[in-house]
């Protein structure tokens, strides 16, 4: 199993290693997986701008943006990168736009990517995550996640494009 490769795109295991890293930071599955899914799509976001799939300036003009209310959102620090949250009756969730994520989605999200290695892929990442205390994980966990992301071309030509995910490299990671 550690040997285990598995041909995957980048955004579901960026989506989980998130999830991983939030969980282990103390927030419970379902506010993890949110955060997992909103901190992978707004990488998307920024890369498909830079890459130029997105247009700069697509998002609604400031004067019909929703206002935000003192206390309505706030915001969580994964990987390095700020994510909205709001909290629900459910708990604390990632949100897109003020609508909080639902987690069953993501669940079912990363059921569909990864198939029957999900297990064996959690599993990998829980280790590497245990190896660091909450703070280093903290401040290491988008390195570790450029560390073992699978490789794919550079540019357009990587956009979506799946690469290898090496779980010997993963728990190599956590030694």
């Amino acid at each position: 199993m550690a040997n285990k490769r598995v041909r995957i795109n980048r955004a579901p295991v960026l989506t989980l290693w998130a999830a991983v890293v939030a969980e282990h930071q103390g927030h419970d599955r379902n506010a993890a997986l949110t955060l997992g899914r909103a901190l992978a799509g707004l990488n998307a976001q920024s890369k498909g701008r830079r890459l130029g799939i997105f247009k700069e300036g697509t998002d609604r003009p400031k004067g019909e943006r929703k206002p935000v209310r003192p206390g309505q959102s706030v915001s969580v620090t994964i990987l390095g990168r700020e994510v909205p949250v709001v909290r629900t009756a459910g708990g604390l969730r990632a949100a897109v736009g003020g609508t909080p994520i639902d987690p069953q989605s993501v669940q079912r999200y990363l059921d569909q990517k990864f198939v029957e290695d999900l297990k064996d892929v959690r599993s990998a990442m829980e280790a590497l995550a245990k190896a660091f205390t909450p703070e280093d994980l903290a401040r290491r966990a988008y390195s570790l996640y450029e560390a073992f992301r699978p490789s794919v071309p550079a540019g357009e030509k990587g956009w979506g494009a799946k690469g290898e995910l090496d779980l010997g490299r993963i728990r190599a990671l956590a030694e």
